[in-house]
């Protein structure tokens, strides 16, 4: 007996990208090139045709999309995604010209969410989206829901119903809008909970493939999938860990960033996104070993302060430092740190950072106790924790994490 695994074949692909001057071409779909890779379509050519505006029929000239079409046939390819959000029209009519399916850049990352998402809540903020981005696409795309299911672009974890129309996509959407609802509501309280119990967050964000999950694994063990593709993990995990000061704070793994991430998805995954909003402390990593790693920290700051994190402590974590060009370069100060995550290197001065962002909410204290004061010692053990507690010919000698509103009658008994 054995089992007989049949490998996804890569679909031919054709990169297409207009260059109206609004953002850089090049960096642009050499990004797309990546996402597509991820959705593994093998990347057979790359065309970039410079235009003062996009056609509003076809987005490309129609002239230079019959050079395309011949080439297509040359190369043999069966997708062509362009690096542009299309409209249902536009779709219709490109595919009419080239002959072969055709999706947009948002089309794409949708479908990558979709194979990427586990969780029941991931799965449905991805249908979420890809039903509100296929609304108003109705008119226009013709055929191409009966394509729905097949292939890149066409998946999705949740609706199974190919053939479609308004009516049923709303109903779906309202469906969905109430399920989120109801887990929103409980992840609402499981924070306002953390909050009660006074346990500190420190939300892990960055752009998509900067070794988020890989930091996470290796400070705590979390065994998060952890792979060289972007948007490898799409589900939140959290995990906690213990301070050097013996503070436990709990790492929460967030969704990648990117470029022109598509409004929808912004929006399904904004309850995702929100634990970054309501965290003590936000670890801002980046790949300083990326050329784009500038450009990648604006865009992920831009979206930061869209969620309203603009006066939550941030510290820049610079991960992959065994990769990069000229290490030494590199200023760090106490909101600066610079790590390798893969080789566990600058953890310590990581922790460090983290322990001197965090608001105070203990002190660790070594407090000498009258044993007539015993009755101390069990408040602080309630409400913090002792590591060690040795009794003394003139008290009980403690090594304590103490809480924030014991930390005044606690420093009479201290241990100079």
């Amino acid at each position: 007996m054995y089992e007989n695994k049949t490998e996804e074949i890569p679909v031919r692909t054709v990169l297409a990208c207009v260059d109206t001057g609004e953002f850089d071409a090049e960096i642009s779909i050499a990004e797309l090139s990546e996402l597509a890779k991820t959705a593994s379509a093998e990347v057979v050519a790359e065309v970039i045709q410079k235009r003062p505006s996009f056609d509003s029929a076809t987005c490309m000239g129609a002239g230079r999309l019959e050079e395309l079409k011949e080439q297509i046939q040359m190369l043999d390819a069966e997708l062509v995604i362009f690096d542009h959000e299309l409209t249902g029209v536009q779709v219709r009519n490109i595919e009419k010209i080239l002959d072969v399916r055709v999706i947009d850049r948002t089309t794409l990352i949708l479908d990558i969410f979709a194979q990427r998402a586990r969780t029941k809540e991931g799965k449905l903020q991805v249908e979420l989206a890809q039903q509100k981005y296929r609304l108003p696409r109705l008119v226009g795309m013709g055929t191409s829901l009966s394509r729905l299911g097949g292939g890149i672009g066409t998946r999705g974890p949740g609706e199974t119903k190919l053939e479609t129309d308004r009516r049923h996509i709303r109903r779906r959407i309202e469906y969905l809008d109430d399920e989120l609802e109801e887990l929103k509501k409980h992840r609402d309280f499981s924070r306002s909970r953390r909050k009660k119990d006074g346990v500190l967050c420190a939300a892990i964000v960055g752009y998509t493939n900067v070794g988020k999950s890989t930091l996470l694994n290796a400070l705590t063990d979390a065994g998060v999938l952890a792979e060289n593709k972007l948007f490898a993990t799409l589900d939140i995990t959290s995990r906690s860990i213990e301070l050097p000061d013996g503070r436990s704070v709990m790492l929460i793994d967030t969704v990648g960033l990117i470029r022109r991430l598509p409004h929808d998805l912004v929006e399904a995954f904004k309850s995702t996104l929100e634990e970054a909003a309501n965290a003590d402390i936000i670890l801002n990593v980046h790949d300083i070993s990326s050329p784009e790693c500038a450009e990648q920290a604006k865009v992920t700051e831009k979206l930061l302060s869209e969620l309203g994190c603009d006066g939550i402590p941030k510290i820049n974590v610079f991960n992959k430092s065994d990769k990069a060009l000229n290490p030494e370069t590199f200023f760090q100060d106490e909101n600066n740190v610079m790590i390798s995550a893969k080789h566990h290197s600058g953890f310590d001065r990581l922790l460090e950072c983290i322990m001197k962002n965090l608001p105070e909410t203990a002190k660790r204290m070594k407090l000498l106790i009258p044993y007539e004061n015993t009755a101390f010692i069990a408040r602080i053990r309630q409400e913090g924790k002792i590591f060690s507690e040795e009794y003394t010919e003139n008290g009980t000698a403690i090594d304590a994490l103490v809480d924030v509103k014991l930390i005044k009658d606690a420093e009479k008994y201290h241990l100079t």
